[in-house]
């Protein structure tokens, strides 16, 4: 006589075990990566701010040359509850995005159309190429001539500021789009939109995202200028109206928003610069 053996596992645990387990969402893998890499990321900030912080309460700083982050903190809060805080921090990003719309779409145009027309690129790249040596802040005091102390003024000279970079970085990803893969589109009978769109414009994104990342940069850099020269309000007004009276931890304050802002705007051009290049292998995993 044949006995057969059953298991003496309950049915949920033979069920469960039955069952596929299913895998963790590719987005899911790296949403926990990036928040690993940022939480690495800013250990080394927060370790400068405790040796600042001991620093300072150790009497190894004065307030006049530089306060203590929780003295800088209780000014943001004091400017906070006053709404003024706020009020500078919307001013500002509001002059920088415009700037950068701005100049952006001029410099990503002309690039464009350099890349892709060598009529085009003989006609003007030697003259932008030459206006791009001349240093934009260096034309601060022809600006306030043309434009006042105006926001044109502003406007014009931190779109000046991001035009080149992102001109340059998309004239050299057109450029350098593989020729090899352009004459495959074309032997697959592609058209001149199709071959923009699926073969030269995806070529050409990592280093136009170079450009992008290094004009944001260049736009905060310009912004401090203008702000700090001409203006009314935003956060170089803040900082140098609080050096008339020699708050420093308020200029300080202003020094760290401008930091936390640039690095806030180089994140949100990572994550889109992941977010279109996931074909990309330098970028697949991150």
């Amino acid at each position: 006589m044949t006995t057969t053996t059953t298991s003496v596992l309950p049915v949920e645990a033979r069920r469960d075990e039955a069952a596929p387990r299913r895998e963790v969402p590719a987005w899911l893998k790296g949403s926990r990566r990036w928040l690993a890499d940022a939480g690495a990321g800013w250990l080394l900030p927060f370790g400068l701010l405790a040796v600042w912080e001991a620093a300072a309460r150790l009497d190894l700083l004065t307030e006049t040359i530089l306060p203590a982050p929780s003295a800088v903190l209780l000014a943001a809060w004091t400017l906070l509850l006053k709404g003024e805080l706020l009020t500078h921090i919307g001013v500002s990003g509001a002059r920088a995005l415009a700037g950068f719309a701005v100049g952006g779409l001029i410099g990503f145009g002309l690039g464009l159309a350099n890349g892709l027309s060598a009529a085009s690129r003989t006609l003007t790249d030697t003259t932008l190429q030459m206006i791009r040596n001349v240093p934009h802040l260096a034309l601060v005091p022809l600006v306030i001539i043309w434009f006042g102390i105006d926001e044109g003024a502003k406007l014009f000279l931190v779109a000046l500021g991001v035009f080149f970079p992102i001109y340059v970085n998309t004239l050299l990803g057109i450029l350098t789009v593989d020729p090899q893969l352009i004459e495959m589109g074309r032997a697959y009978g592609m058209s001149n939109t199709a071959l923009f769109r699926r073969v030269l414009l995806p070529g050409a994104l990592p280093s136009i995202f170079v450009g992008v990342r290094y004009g944001l940069g260049i736009m905060w850099l310009t912004l401090i200028v203008a702000e700090t020269i001409a203006a009314s309000s935003g956060l170089g007004y803040m900082a140098m109206q609080a050096r008339e009276f020699l708050l420093v931890d308020i200029v300080v304050l202003a020094i760290i928003i401008y930091a936390l802002l640039g690095k806030l705007a180089d994140s949100v051009a990572r994550a889109l610069e992941r977010r279109c290049l996931q074909w990309h292998p330098s970028f697949r995993n991150s």
